[in-house]
């Protein structure tokens, strides 16, 4: 099955990390967070890639194409220069994945950047997710639920963390307790899509996917929801990456599913 990664917005507030890099290249523990998403999904077995690109979308290729000269892919590498001329040898294992690189556009909105790969798309069910989130969700069962509504679209329900400590005050103004950043009780779009191929018949160019599709998509009960109780985090800031760098760092990732070093 194949997976779209959503890699093509501008990441405008984490503005002053992105000019000269997209936000899906932002480093945890030395590796782009678009290759914990995909690394994800690969322990799962989905290795089939379709990055909708965007916004400095080349840095991206180069990132994948030229693996020897990128800075965080490959930690320790082997460099043979002979006459015939240079070869790259890793030294850590390397997955099997199939990228296919397809420019969505700088300015397309999320809708329009999946109608745009639909060329590209095989079979009758695609994953799909933003390249700037990180979960421990477990996928198979994801597709199971999806495969047992037979709607259109699946997309992942989780609940966020407060963004501000909260006091707890009893009626006489007596502070009774902290708790710092709790986990709220509402849920959002956490992405982790599985879609339809159907899904295409409900998309422009012109489409935003939360603002445009998906509520059409409720409205006409095609639209389902997996609800994910486990972690569940969004780099949107640079408060964010401080956080998910310091989960890695203490070897205390959720998302970090494979059982052995990473490799790219």
């Amino acid at each position: 099955m194949q997976v779209v990664l959503l890699c093509g917005g501008k990441g405008t507030r984490l503005q002053e990390h992105t000019v000269s890099l997209p936000k899906p290249l932002i480093e945890i523990g030395g590796y782009p967070i678009l290759w914990h998403v995909m690394r994800y999904y690969s322990h799962f077995g989905q290795e089939r890639f379709v990055l909708a690109l965007g916004y400095l979308g080349n840095r991206i290729k180069e990132f994948f194409v030229h693996p020897e000269v990128t800075s965080g892919r490959y930690h320790d590498f082997r460099l043979r220069v002979t006459s015939e001329g240079t070869r790259f040898e890793p030294l850590t294992p390397v997955d099997e994945w199939e990228i296919t690189f397809i420019d969505t556009g700088i300015e397309t909105p999320t809708g329009g950047r999946i109608k745009r790969v639909e060329p590209w798309i095989e079979g009758d069910t695609f994953m799909a997710n933003y390249s700037d989130g990180l979960s421990d969700i477990d996928l198979n069962r994801l597709l199971e639920f999806h495969h047992s509504h037979g709607r259109v679209a699946t997309l992942t329900a989780v609940h966020p963390t407060s963004p501000f400590g909260v006091i707890e005050v009893d009626g006489e103004g007596h502070v009774k307790g902290f708790q710092e950043k709790p986990r709220l009780d509402s849920q959002i779009n956490g992405g982790f899509f599985v879609l339809n191929r159907s899904i295409f018949e409900w998309l422009s160019e012109n489409d935003n996917l939360e603002a445009d599709v998906f509520p059409k998509l409720a409205e006409a009960g095609e639209l389902m929801a997996y609800q994910h109780e486990g972690f569940w985090e969004c780099m949107d800031t640079y408060k964010h990456s401080m956080y998910l760098n310091a989960l890695w760092e203490s070897d205390a990732a959720p998302w970090k599913a494979w059982g052995h070093n990473p490799t790219a």
